[in-house]
């Protein structure tokens, strides 16, 4: 465990925060592009199962999830176990919106929540302009085509709330420093996996048969919850708040430029006006401190 921790705190050190950010950035956002190629094959749940669980598993040798959530105090299992339970439902809301809605979409609408918690901490002009370009982006990219899709963008709108959630829980964890917090992450990815367990693996079963599926399955668990949420941790440990923040503008375009890759989603110049106006909103607001 400290060898292990060691490691981590010197590849914090070692690299610089914005090139951890600039990982997670780029795998945020591939590895589920790569999980809707495989929704119809496995289903959303079983997918999001797969996921989160071949997370766990990969974590599990140096985070040893369960001396953690054994040796961690009332308050510190409390926080892991919120932690687990957003990534679990914020992990299938998010894929239940991708299979209805461009993920250039699903991505904007994620930061609307961040930007309206920052505005309840500190209601400043500053950042009631930033929600309403951020929401005027929203509203763009809806439009006409998508706003029909009630499901969808109910799906979406649970996702960003979540997401806001992370974030703050993730800055919580990540208290402790690089070692802690990817300590902390293992034991948060085990509870999520336990606690959708029950919903994902009859759905799952579908890939048992297939070595293919399955691998594709831990590519996407590689590519979405390892790589991104290390970097994640890396970055937080070192990025005062508000840098972490105004990076996060970096996010929605991210989310385009793969979907357009990978989905072949190709955004209209509406869509890229909206997710500028998004971008704007994401690095002009101040952020909440907790």
């Amino acid at each position: 465990m400290r060898r292990n921790g060691r490691i981590f705190n010197q590849a914090a050190a070692a690299v610089p925060p914005y090139a951890w950010f600039l990982g997670s950035a780029v795998f945020h956002y591939l590895g589920p592009s790569f999980a809707v190629l495989l929704f119809p094959a496995v289903g959303v749940l079983g997918v999001a199962w797969i996921r989160i669980a071949a997370a766990a598993v990969i974590f599990a040798p140096f985070t040893r999830p369960w001396k953690t959530i054994r040796d961690a105090d009332a308050s510190t299992r409390l926080l892991l176990i919120g932690l687990g339970l957003v990534l679990a439902v914020m992990n299938t809301s998010f894929y239940y919106a991708l299979d209805r809605l461009p993920m250039s979409l699903v991505a904007a609408m994620e930061f609307v929540g961040t930007i309206g918690l920052a505005l309840y901490g500190s209601r400043s002009r500053r950042n009631l302009l930033a929600l309403i370009l951020a929401a005027a982006g929203v509203f763009l990219l809806i439009d006409v085509k998508w706003a029909s899709e009630l499901v969808g963008l109910f799906w979406a709108i649970l996702n960003a709330a979540l997401f806001t959630c992370y974030i703050l829980l993730g800055h919580k964890v990540a208290e402790r420093g690089a070692s802690g917090g990817v300590e902390r992450l293992g034991a948060a990815m085990v509870i999520a996996a336990i606690f959708l367990l029950p919903l994902g693996i009859t759905e799952a079963g579908n890939a048992a048969t297939s070595p293919t599926l399955i691998l594709a399955g831990i590519g996407v668990a590689i590519c979405s919850s390892v790589i991104p949420y290390i970097c994640d941790q890396l970055a937080m440990s070192r990025l005062p708040r508000a840098s972490f923040a105004l990076l996060l503008s970096l996010l929605p375009a991210s989310a385009t430029i793969i979907a357009a890759i990978v989905l072949a989603q190709i955004p209209t110049p509406g869509d890229l006006i909206g997710i500028a106006l998004v971008m704007i909103g994401i690095a002009i607001h101040k952020p909440v401190r907790t």
